[in-house]
C-alpha cells in the first residue's frame, strides 16, 4: 500500500492539492487535507460542481457537517460506487479514504488532445477556474448599471462607469528617414504621456491595438484574395497598388477640376490645376502617372471644355481642307455631268465663274472689329487654299469623260484588289485562326492550371497559417512545462520510479502466477477428493451387500456387518469434523481480518472525537438558544 499512497499523493498534488512533503502515506492525512484534496480533485474534473465547495475545513461543526454532506454529494453525482457520507470524511478510515482518493484520481481529465492543449499543475488548475468563472459570469443576464444588486455590481460593474476616450498615439519606428528618427528620439514624449488625460491612456492603447489587428486581418484576406491572383511579390503588390491609388486620385481631380479659360475668366484656374496635377505625378516622371486612361481623357474632353470652345473647334473642322477638297471634287464632278449637253461653252463660264467666285472671295476684307492682323492672315490663308482647289476641279472639267474613265478604272483596279486580298486573306486566315483557337485552348488549360495552382497555394498559405498557429501555442506550452520542470523537485529520479513500477508489476506477475498455480493445485485436489468419495460410497455399498448376504446365515459374520456399519459411520463423522475444522480455520481468517480493518479504521479515536464534537455541538446549540432568548 506504500507504492499506492505515494502515487496517489503525486497524483494529488498535480491536481493542485498542496500536500507537505512529509507526508508519504494515507495514514498521515488530517481531515482538513483529505477535505482539501476531494475538493480540489472536484474542480479539476468539474469545475461548475466544484466551484461552490470550500477547499478549507470551517471552524463551526454544523457548517462541518454542511460542508461533509455536500462533498459526499458530489462524489455520488461522480458516480462513486460505494457508501459515502459526512462521515467519510470528519470521521474517515484509511481503507474508505483511499478507495475515495483512487475513484476521484481515476476520473482526473488524463486524455491527450486534453493534456496537450492543457498544462498540467497549478497552472492548469488556476486557467481551469478562471475559464469557470468567466463561462459563470457569461452565463449571468446583462443587468441596466440602475437595477444591480451589489452582487451583479461586483460581477458587471457599478452604475457610475467611466467613459471611453481613446486619442492618437505615435510610436516609434526603427526605420524612416534620419529626421523622423531625429524626432523620435529627441522630441517625441513617452505613450503614456501623449493622452490629454490620465485616463485615456489604456484606451488609447486598447484602441490603437485593435487598429493594429484589423488592420493585419485586411491585409490578410486581401493578399488571400487579390495578392496571391497578381502573382507579385507582397512589395511590389503594395507598389502596385499605391500607383494604382494614385493614378485614381489624379483621374478625380483632372474630373473635378474647373473648365478651361473662357471669355470672362482666361486662364489662371486652368493653370492652377495643371501645377496641382504636375506636382502629384512629378515623383513619377514618364511614369504611369503622367498617363491616364482613355476613359478618363474622354470624361476630360467630354466635360472639361467650354461649350462655346467645343462648337468653334467644330467649326474649324468643318472649314479644314480635306472636307472642301472633298466638296469641291463632288461639285466639279457634279458639273461636268450637268455641262456634257451643252458643249465647251460651259467649262469657260464655269472657270470664270470659279474665278470671279474666287476673285470676289479673294477680294473680300475681313470684318471690322476682328481679332487683329493674326485671324486675318488665317483667314486670307484658308480662302487661298479653297481657291487652289477650285481651280484644279475646274481644270479637270474640259476632260470629264477621260478622267471618269480612269476614274472607273481606278476603281476596278482597287475592286480586283480587294478581291484579290481578300482571297490572300481567307489564305492566310485559316491556319491563323486555327493557331489563335489553339492558343485559345491552351490559354484556358493554363488559366485553369493557374486556377488550380493558385488554389493549392491558398491552401497551403492556410495549413501554414495554422500550422505556425499551432507552433506558437506548442511553444508557449513547452515554456510552461518547462517552468513546472523547474519548479520540480531536483531528487525524484524517473528511472527510479519506472523500475519501482517494474518491480511491482513483475511481483504482481509473481503472485497471480503463484494464486493461478494453488487454484489449479486445489481444484486437482477437490477432483480427487470426489473420486476417492465416490470409490469409498461404491466399496462401501458392494461391502455391504455381500456382508449382509452372508449375515443371515452366520453369527460372526452379523458381528463383522455391525463393525462395518460403525466405521463408516465414524468415518463419515470423521470427515464432517474435518470440514467443519476447515470452515472454522476460514472464519477465523475471515474475523482476523476484519479485526485489522477495524483497528485501521481507529474506532477509539473516531468515538472520542464523535463525541468531542457532539458536546461542541450541544454548546453551540445552547449558544444559540440563549441568544434568541435574549430580548
Amino acid at each position: 500500500m506504500d507504492e499506492v499512497d505515494k502515487i496517489l499523493i503525486r497524483s494529488l498534488r498535480l491536481s493542485g492539492t498542496p500536500v507537505p512533503e512529509e507526508v508519504q502515506s494515507l495514514q498521515e492525512f488530517t481531515t482538513e487535507l483529505i477535505v482539501e484534496s476531494v475538493v480540489r480533485c472536484l474542480r479539476v474534473i468539474n469545475p461548475p460542481l466544484g466551484a461552490g465547495l470550500s477547499p478549507v475545513l470551517p471552524p463551526g461543526m454544523s457548517a462541518r457537517f454542511r460542508l461533509g454532506a455536500s462533498l459526499a454529494q458530489a462524489c455520488q453525482e461522480l458516480g462513486y460506487p460505494g457508501e459515502v457520507g459526512y462521515q467519510t470524511f470528519l470521521y474517515s478510515s484509511e481503507p474508505e479514504i483511499r478507495r475515495l482518493l483512487l475513484f476521484l484520481v481515476e476520473k482526473l481529465p488524463r486524455d491527450e488532445a486534453e493534456d496537450v492543449g492543457q498544462p498540467a499543475g497549478k497552472s492548469a488548475v488556476l486557467l481551469r477556474a478562471i475559464a469557470a468563472k468567466i463561462k459563470q459570469q457569461l452565463g449571468t443576464p446583462w443587468v441596466p448599471p440602475a437595477c444591480r444588486t451589489p452582487r451583479l455590481q461586483l460581477l458587471q460593474g457599478a452604475p457610475l462607469l467611466t467613459p471611453f476616450h481613446a486619442h492618437p498615439l505615435v510610436l516609434p519606428r526603427d526605420s524612416g528617414p534620419v529626421e523622423r528618427q531625429e524626432f523620435f528620439r529627441g522630441f517625441l514624449p513617452p505613450v503614456p504621456a501623449q493622452p490629454p488625460r490620465p485616463g485615456a491612456v489604456a484606451p488609447s492603447l486598447l484602441e490603437r491595438h485593435a487598429g493594429d489587428l484589423g488592420a493585419q486581418h485586411d491585409w490578410e484576406a486581401e493578399w488571400q484574395s487579390q495578392g496571391l491572383v497578381s502573382r507579385l511579390p507582397p512589395k511590389e503588390y503594395v507598389q502596385w497598388k499605391r500607383q494604382r491609388l494614385r493614378r485614381r486620385l489624379l483621374d478625380q481631380l483632372r474630373q473635378a477640376g474647373p473648365p478651361h479659360g473662357t471669355a470672362g475668366s482666361p486662364q489662371p484656374v486652368t493653370q492652377d490645376l495643371a501645377q496641382l496635377l504636375g506636382s502629384l505625378s512629378a515623383g513619377d516622371a514618364g511614369g504611369p502617372l503622367a498617363k491616364g486612361s482613355r476613359f478618363s481623357h474622354a470624361q476630360h474632353l467630354a466635360h472639361g471644355q467650354d461649350p462655346q470652345e467645343l462648337v468653334g473647334q467644330m467649326q474649324m473642322a468643318a472649314e479644314s481642307p480635306v472636307l472642301q477638297d472633298l466638296g469641291a471634287g463632288g461639285a466639279g464632278a457634279a458639273g461636268g455631268r450637268a455641262g456634257r449637253p451643252v458643249g465647251g461653252a460651259a467649262a469657260p463660264g464655269g472657270r470664270d465663274g470659279g474665278r470671279g467666285g474666287a476673285g470676289e472671295g479673294a477680294g473680300a476684307q475681313p470684318e471690322p472689329g476682328g481679332g487683329g492682323a493674326a485671324p486675318a492672315a488665317a483667314g486670307s490663308g484658308g480662302r487661298e487654299q479653297t481657291l487652289r482647289v477650285k481651280s484644279q476641279a475646274l481644270e479637270l472639267l474640259p476632260h470629264a469623260e477621260n478622267n471618269l474613265a480612269k476614274l472607273q478604272l481606278v476603281v476596278e483596279g482597287s475592286a480586283q484588289r480587294l478581291v484579290h486580298l481578300a482571297a490572300q486573306w481567307e489564305t492566310h486566315r485559316g491556319p491563323l485562326l486555327e493557331e489563335f483557337r489553339r492558343l485559345r485552348a491552351a490559354h484556358r488549360g493554363r488559366q485553369l492550371e493557374s486556377s488550380r495552382r493558385l488554389s493549392e497555394m491558398q491552401t497551403l498559405h492556410e495549413r501554414s497559417r495554422k500550422a505556425a498557429t499551432e507552433a506558437r501555442c506548442k511553444e508557449e506550452l513547452c515554456r510552461q512545462l518547462l517552468t513546472e520542470l523547474e519548479s520540480l523537485p531536483k531528487d525524484v529520479s524517473r528511472a527510479a520510479y519506472t523500475q519501482r513500477i517494474l518491480e511491482i508489476l513483475s511481483s504482481i506477475r509473481r503472485q497471480s502466477q503463484d494464486i493461478s498455480k494453488i487454484l489449479s493445485d486445489t481444484r486437482a485436489l477437490q477432483k480427487e477428493i470426489n473420486r476417492l468419495t465416490g470409490k469409498l460410497d461404491r466399496t462401501f455399498a458392494v461391502t455391504d451387500e455381500l456382508v449382509f448376504k452372508d449375515a443371515k446365515r452366520d453369527e460372526s459374520v452379523r458381528k463383522a456387518y455391525k463393525y462395518l456399519a460403525a466405521l463408516h459411520e465414524n468415518c463419515t463423522q470423521l470427515i464432517q469434523t474435518i470440514e467443519d475444522a476447515g470452515a472454522i480455520q476460514r472464519e477465523i481468517r475471515d474475523l482476523e481480518e476484519q479485526i485489522e480493518s477495524e483497528a485501521t479504521k481507529k474506532t477509539p479515536a473516531n468515538l472520542e472525537r464523535i463525541l468531542s464534537d457532539y458536546r461542541a455541538l450541544r454548546q453551540e446549540n445552547a449558544a444559540l438558544l440563549g441568544r434568541r432568548q435574549e430580548p
